[in-house]
């Protein structure tokens, strides 16, 4: 169990959502509730036709070089991560990102830098947006559980560049349907949804879990805060139950973004809180203009008798901070220093590189 003076009061409000005994119920129910209110949603409320203007494919993606050093082993991590975009109509989309990544470590400790390229599919997708409320996906798509890995993954738009301890249990893709949306709930407050069914896969390339889930938000506008629960239930194996929950706020009076999770499956549970800062809230000089600070705390929770080699094997918290400098939208430099305090051992956490993202249309359109 958690500690209460540890973690934070969400944190304990997520842990007893936990009692409820029967969450391939609730899964279901989540799921089908999302399907009857995108289905019952009237005609009316179509999006508009374009006005004859053309629709062009982009190409965006991003590219980064970011060495890690952590407990004095140097990693050399080169990535680029081509995403492909291709409108057909105004109600058709096909969505793809792959990714190639090359991890390079000394051979033997002492010699020359060398490693693989790891490439993957990370989704290839067909979206059709039906109406402003609903979009149904039918392919490979990233997993809708918390949001890290579908918002914040990429290394041109998260601000650290380690991973945080709690991402491989939501970091996955799945093959099968999703449907998702928003709609006005009451006056200052917006919900979204995502439900998705997947199927098995044990294909290298298209590797996925047999598993359904979900997840709901609540988005205040005025206050500029979303907070959302995520729920997956995996139908094969050990037919285990995953809870999470996520908070983001960006208040009006600074430039601050302030984001944190929480998840709890059968390896572990853990949390992490990020503030980042833009110090044009100190000075309107364009060195702090275009610089960033970034902190973050996390800790892990094992359970006992986990299998799930991603995470860690003990009790784990690490505290981090960083800094960003953007010389342009696109193009940044970062860096980052961490300590990672465990039962298994300490270690500290550098990292220093630049990241680039990239956009270009396929032609001459109205987009």
């Amino acid at each position: 169990m958690l500690p209460n003076s540890k973690v934070p009061l969400w944190v304990t409000v997520i842990t007893t959502f936990k009692l409820i005994q029967n969450a391939r119920w609730l899964a279901s129910f989540c799921l089908s509730f999302c399907l009857s209110l995108c289905l019952s949603t009237p005609t009316v409320a179509q999006t508009p036709e374009a006005s004859g203007t053309p629709t062009v494919p982009v190409v965006s993606g991003g590219v980064a070089f970011v060495p890690f050093v952590q407990g004095g082993q140097t990693t050399l991590v080169s990535i680029i991560s081509p995403v492909v975009l291709v409108p057909l109509g105004d109600n058709w989309l096909i969505e793809s990102r792959g990714a190639f990544e090359g991890d390079f470590t000394r051979r033997d400790g002492t010699g020359p830098f060398g490693g693989k390229i790891h490439k993957s599919l990370e989704y290839l997708q067909l979206d059709y947006i039906a109406n402003p409320y609903f979009t149904l996906t039918a392919g490979r798509f990233l997993t809708p559980f918390g949001i890290f890995n579908e918002r914040l993954y990429p290394a041109w738009i998260r601000n650290l560049q380690a991973d945080p301890l709690i991402l491989p249990l939501e970091q996955s893709s799945s093959d099968g349907i999703m449907l998702r949306g928003g709609f006005p709930a009451a006056p200052g407050i917006n919900l979204n949804y995502a439900g998705y069914f997947s199927t098995l896969s044990t294909n290298a390339t298209l590797a996925s879990d047999r598993q359904i889930g979900g997840r709901l938000g609540a988005f205040l506008p005025k206050q500029r805060i979303e907070i959302g629960f995520s729920l997956q239930h995996l139908l094969q194996e050990s037919h285990a139950n995953r809870f999470g929950a996520h908070f983001e706020w960006q208040p009006r009076s600074l430039p601050l973004d302030i984001r944190s999770e929480y998840a709890d499956s059968e390896s572990g549970r853990g949390y992490w809180i990020e503030p980042a800062l833009r110090l044009s809230a100190i000075s309107h000089a364009p060195v702090f203009a275009h610089t960033q600070l970034v902190g973050r705390f996390q800790q892990f929770f094992t359970k006992p008798g986990a299998t799930n080699d991603s995470v860690p094997g003990a009790n784990t918290k690490e505290p981090e901070v960083g800094l960003n400098y953007y010389f342009l939208d696109g193009l940044r430099a970062t860096g980052s220093y961490g300590r990672q305090l465990s039962a298994a051992g300490n270690a500290n956490i550098w990292t220093a590189g630049v990241t680039y993202r990239f956009a270009f249309p396929l032609g001459r359109g109205g987009y």
